[in-house]
């Protein structure tokens, strides 16, 4: 029996979306830990926001084979960067809630969804296939 019907023909489903679901949690814990101290590069913590959703979304399309699943999860991590940036203002006090941040989080689950309009849309079953061959 195949693991979910809205993911790709993947040998290992259970691993690739188990991996999935650990860089989501990894994203929510550094949202919500205390900030650590950094150079301040104007605009690196909103290119920081914009490729972790970005990659959260772009693994997303190497998991889904459909445009609903995908949306879905797309929807839902446009969701979980608002949440988190709410959070941040309300449940810490190390950190503060910014709008911005919320944007670039968006702009990078969007620019990850676009992938799915590439070639790289299967790079993961490429290299599963590759794997298997050796």
């Amino acid at each position: 029996m195949r693991f979910g019907r809205s993911f790709k023909p993947l040998r290992h489903p259970r691993l690739w979306g188990g991996l999935w679901i650990v860089a989501i949690a990894i994203v929510v814990v550094l949202s919500l830990a205390p900030s650590v101290p950094m150079p301040d590069v104007d605009g690196s913590d909103k290119i920081g926001h914009f490729l972790a959703y970005f990659a959260l979304a772009a693994a997303a399309v190497q998991l889904y084979a459909r445009w609903p699943a995908l949306l879905g999860a797309g929807i839902g991590l446009v969701l979980l960067g608002i949440g988190l940036e709410y959070a941040q203002g309300a449940l810490t006090e190390t950190r503060m809630q910014d709008p911005a941040d919320a944007l670039a989080n968006t702009l990078g689950v969007i620019a990850g969804l676009a992938t799915r309009l590439t070639p790289a849309r299967d790079v993961l079953l490429h290299l599963e296939a590759a794997i298997s061959r050796r």
